[in-house]
């Protein structure tokens, strides 16, 4: 009875399996979901291909508890309470490719976050407490296709996070609380295809952020604090076909931000998808109108203010004009008197 309860049978032969896990022995998976668990637990088979932890009550991943499953391609630990990863808790599994940590409480990776991961190629943090990122905690993932950092706390990101990460074509920091995209960040993501950064605090964007990323097909910046936008910044986006997500910001609705959206509509490989749903913040006037709803309404009323005030200026010089000139006649007039009044007084 002891050994009935600390072990189980598998469902398909009489391997043995951790206590409150289903081990299925012909696929080689072990299904330790929502089983209460605080720690890894002891004996999973080493022949394990794919072991979900998800839905527990571990607290952190202690150092070489994965040790020996070698096997191991697929690993599940969501939905958990997390909040440390011990080091080289993960160094065992060389031949890992999905890793999912979300829906945790991880406030850092450790500087090996990644050491010995080389051939993961999907990584999901979603859903933590993540804030600064250590600039080597992502070095060794030289395979990664899919990363997911979205809903933490991340305020900037280092230069050199993902430098290692050159095969990458999925990347999302929605939901951060970024402020700036500086240039360089990206610079080595040629293979990134979709890239979400909406529902951050993104106010500035440098020149050359997006130059890098040739294969670029979907750029999310929806739901940002984004007032102004450079044309040129979109115009280095040498892609094929991109789509962009711009809504959702506190535009300031003038004629220069009218030329860069029209502008960006002409160039063939680059579409506005939600330019229908962009609304205007400032000026007071048009808040709460659509961008789109005004056509060249902007520049027009900008042209006629200048027109205006041209006008304007052009009748005060002439009026100036004009006055100097009548009053030089009436100088030479008097001059003209004076001379004739003095030429009479002599003759007299």
């Amino acid at each position: 009875s002891v050994i009935v309860s600390f072990f189980c049978y598998s469902t398909m032969g009489f391997k043995l399996c951790p206590s409150h896990c289903l081990c299925y022995e012909l696929s080689d998976l072990v299904d330790c979901k929502s089983r209460g668990l605080t720690i890894v637990p002891p004996g999973i088979p080493h022949g394990t291909w794919l072991l979900d932890l998800s839905g527990n009550k571990m607290t952190q991943v202690r150092n070489r508890s994965f040790r020996g499953l070698w096997s191991l391609k697929i690993l599940l630990i969501s939905n958990n309470s997390i909040h440390s990863l011990q080091p080289q808790s993960l160094s065992s599994l060389e031949f890992l490719e999905r890793l999912d940590l979300s829906y945790n409480r991880l406030k850092r990776l450790p500087p090996d976050f990644s050491h010995k991961l080389l051939s993961l190629k999907e990584l999901r943090l979603d859903h933590n407490f993540l804030r600064l990122l250590d600039p080597t905690s992502l070095q060794d993932l030289e395979n990664l296709r899919k990363l997911d950092l979205s809903y933490n706390q991340i305020i900037s990101l280092d230069v050199q996070l993902f430098h290692s990460l050159s095969h990458l074509n999925y990347l999302s920091l929605e939901g951060n609380k970024l402020n700036t995209l500086i240039d360089d960040l990206l610079s080595r993501q040629q293979n990134l295809q979709i890239l979400h950064l909406g529902h951050n605090n993104i106010t500035v964007i440098e020149n050359q952020a997006f130059t890098p990323l040739r294969s670029l097909t979907l750029l999310s910046l929806h739901g940002n604090q984004l007032v102004h936008i450079r044309f040129k910044t979109f115009l280095e986006l040498q892609t094929t076909n991109t789509h962009l997500q711009l809504a959702s910001n506190p535009w300031t609705c003038d004629c220069e931000l009218q030329r860069v959206f029209g502008k960006i509509q002409h160039v063939k490989h680059l579409h506005v998808v939600d330019y229908k749903d962009i609304i205007c913040r400032a000026p007071p006037q048009l808040a709460g109108s659509l961008l789109a709803s005004m056509d060249s309404q902007l520049c027009m009323a900008e042209t006629v203010s200048v027109l205006v005030i041209t006008i304007t200026v052009l009748l005060a010089v002439i009026g100036a004009l004009v006055k100097a000139e009548r009053n030089q006649k009436n100088k030479q007039r008097n001059e003209i008197c004076l001379t004739q009044c003095l030429l009479y007084g002599m003759s007299g």
